[in-house]
């Protein structure tokens, strides 16, 4: 995919992720998303070669969700 087309997804796919995690851990936007930018998953979705940019927000959550409660990451078989 070319970057500029990558870049224009990356806005509405962390707006959806980080509305999702305000709502389900109660916390403000601000505050959501600077837990999904310190995120590994975040990082890992900014990079188009992982492809993460495919996955639901549901799915994006619950990798998010994994990694903070776990402290890993385990990707589904897709």
């Amino acid at each position: 995919m070319p970057l500029e087309q990558f870049n224009a997804m990356m806005p509405p796919i962390s707006d959806s992720l980080v509305a999702m995690i305000a709502e389900k851990w109660n916390l403000t936007e601000k505050d959501a998303m600077m837990q999904l930018y310190q995120s590994s998953v975040y990082a890992l979705l900014e990079k188009e070669e992982t492809k993460l940019w495919h996955y639901s927000t549901e799915m994006l959550y619950a990798l998010f969700e994994q990694e903070k409660t776990t402290g890993t990451l385990t990707f589904p078989d897709v």
